[in-house]
């Protein structure tokens, strides 16, 4: 009888194994030698998710640590209120720096409870040794992670990675400890940064000039989340700065999280009509009505997204009205209280792109599911 690896081809066998999660791939690994190399081998692991929630609390099997070389995009999911969940995506980690010279993409997803302001220097140490090795890596996300992200690590990015494509810092935390001089100096080392997440008060008008170079490589997307004091005290960019980065991007899309923290007064700073908005994101605790008739008048040629989490009321269906009107380039808007009916029949009438939409006319229990265009 003919051993079961030898029933198809390694390449398809492989195929079959990259759907597989760790457990699942270690499992086939013993069956026999032809699955053992099929399991391991570099079709498998290119691109490879790995969530430390279900995966089991221990270290990677290791018959697969070999496998570990070969992955050039990672997209690893743990819990951070737990312990055993974060003790194995950090071990995970810092055994990957050390097998690893072709990593080329970092997602790393966060779930569970918030944990303690001074939480998470495991798992970022961890990440600083994947920068300090991965001198490929092309694209870097921690935008979900809820730990404070500081200057250091921003350096060692900028030290360690300098083929950088793109890089999100623009996380949940209410604490901004990454300064204007850090991210510049990051813009100097990574030429080729077409994407870019950041707090607000993070970003500087030297910044923008930087980003507004002649050599560097194009810019396509800006996300900046304003969320804590220090970006509610930023100043406003120099309009002459944003007209001069769009001049030099003209596909730039920013994206802008305004977050309960900032005031009246911070909001009218930070919503400036320079700036090309293509997403908008309003989770405010004062005035929404006015943000929403400013993006209605300002970022109508640029809007794509809008997400409004506010009380409902009758100006405010009647601000989404006027918007509707206005901004007919809309593929996305999702608003988290009811409105009235006439609320989604102007986007259906005025928004020939909208591909989905979350406008409810009665109270559901949440989460609440988005609606898709056919």
């Amino acid at each position: 009888m003919a051993e079961p690896g030898e029933q198809l081809p390694e390449e398809v066998l492989a195929v079959i194994f990259s759907y597989l999660s760790l457990r699942d791939r270690a499992a086939v690994a013993r069956v026999c030698r032809a699955w053992a190399a099929a399991a391991t081998c570099s079709t498998v692991w290119h691109h490879t998710n790995i969530s430390c929630n279900s995966e089991g609390e221990s270290m990677l099997p290791p018959s697969l640590l070999p496998g570990l070389a070969h992955i050039h995009n990672l997209r690893l999911e743990f819990d951070s209120s737990r312990e055993p969940s974060r003790r194995a995506a950090t071990e995970l980690l810092i055994t990957l720096a050390a097998r690893t010279r072709g990593l080329q993409g970092l997602h790393l997803q966060c779930r569970g409870e918030k944990p303690l302001f001074d939480a998470g220097r495991d798992v970022l140490d961890a990440v600083h040794a994947i920068c300090r090795t991965a001198r490929t890596l092309r694209h870097l996300n921690l935008r979900c992670l809820p730990f404070t992200l500081d200057d250091a690590l921003v350096l060692q990015v900028a030290r360690g990675c300098p083929e950088l494509r793109s890089l999100f810092l623009d996380n949940n935390t209410l604490v901004g400890s990454v300064g204007p001089s850090s991210v510049l100096r990051l813009l100097e080392a990574c030429p080729h940064l077409r994407a870019l997440g950041l707090p607000l008060a993070s970003l500087s008008p030297t910044a923008l000039e930087a980003l507004a170079a002649p050599d560097r490589a194009p810019l396509e997307r800006l996300a900046l989340r304003c969320a804590c004091p220090e970006d509610a005290r930023a100043p406003p960019l120099p309009d002459a700065a944003w007209a001069a980065l769009r001049r030099r991007h003209p596909g730039l899309a920013v994206e802008l999280e305004l977050e309960p923290a900032l005031s009246a007064e911070s909001v009218a700073r930070v919503l400036q009509p320079a700036v090309p908005v293509a997403e908008l994101r309003l989770c405010l605790s004062g005035d929404t009505v006015g943000p929403l008739r400013f993006a209605a008048q300002h970022y109508a040629a640029t809007l794509r997204v809008l997400e409004v989490r506010a009380a409902a009321s009758a100006p405010l269906d009647s601000a989404l009205e006027a918007l509707a009107a206005r901004c007919a380039g809309l593929r996305e808007v999702h608003c988290f209280c009811v409105v009235r009916p006439s609320v989604p029949r102007a986007f259906h009438a005025h928004c020939p792109r909208l591909r989905s939409y979350t406008l409810k006319l009665t109270r559901e229990p949440h989460p609440w599911r988005p609606t898709f265009v056919k």
